[in-house]
């Protein structure tokens, strides 16, 4: 396999992550944007109204790690158009999980997986890779999960790679690469000293 446990570590320390490209076969492709979104976890992060009434109302069962490779697999197949989720990105990352690297957050409802999100832990440093949802705002009940979950074990970045309308909603900025990596480097050694 190209893509490592190893690889993918390094990589995510080094401030970059892959994404296959589908146009060229499936090649893997290293990004490190040069602005790069980020997701704050103080009281900047935003829940809109009705998602917090609806979080509150407790409609899905919030679980962690329950289905991992079943949450990276609907992210792959509900992408619109052609995906960037290969199957050796997938492998990988199921691989990145089994290590305890790599976690899912996953909304169900009546015994069914409706939806969730996955990324990459290391030290007090979330990478968000991707969401998914078969029942509306199943992904986003998620996610305030996942935010709360990473207050609560002080973690100090979640990083959301490209910034896009719906992370806006919930306070994401972009900030500039070398920010990037100084937020990054805080959080690395949060666990490292």
């Amino acid at each position: 396999m190209f893509l490592s446990t190893e690889l993918l570590l390094q990589a995510y320390i080094s401030g970059a992550f892959p994404m296959a490209h589908p146009e060229q076969n499936g090649a893997i492709y290293w990004h490190t944007p040069a602005v790069r979104g980020i997701i704050p976890l103080d009281h900047r992060f935003k829940v809109p109204a009705n998602l917090r009434r609806l979080y509150k109302q407790q409609k899905f069962d919030i679980y962690v790690n329950r289905a991992f490779e079943e949450v990276i697999r609907k992210c792959a197949e509900l992408r619109e158009g052609d995906t960037w989720i290969s199957e050796e990105i997938i492998d990988a990352y199921v691989e990145l999980h089994h290590r305890g690297f790599a976690h899912s957050f996953e909304a169900w409802r009546d015994g069914k997986l409706v939806g969730g999100l996955y990324g990459v832990a290391i030290s007090k440093a979330f990478f968000g890779e991707s969401m998914f949802f078969l029942e509306r705002d199943a992904s986003k009940v998620a996610f305030v999960y996942l935010v709360e979950f990473l207050r609560e074990k002080n973690f100090k970045l979640l990083d959301t790679q490209y910034l896009n309308p719906h992370l806006k909603q919930f306070g994401a900025y972009e900030i500039k690469h070398d920010t990037y990596m100084a937020l990054l480097d805080e959080a690395l050694k949060e666990v490292l000293m």
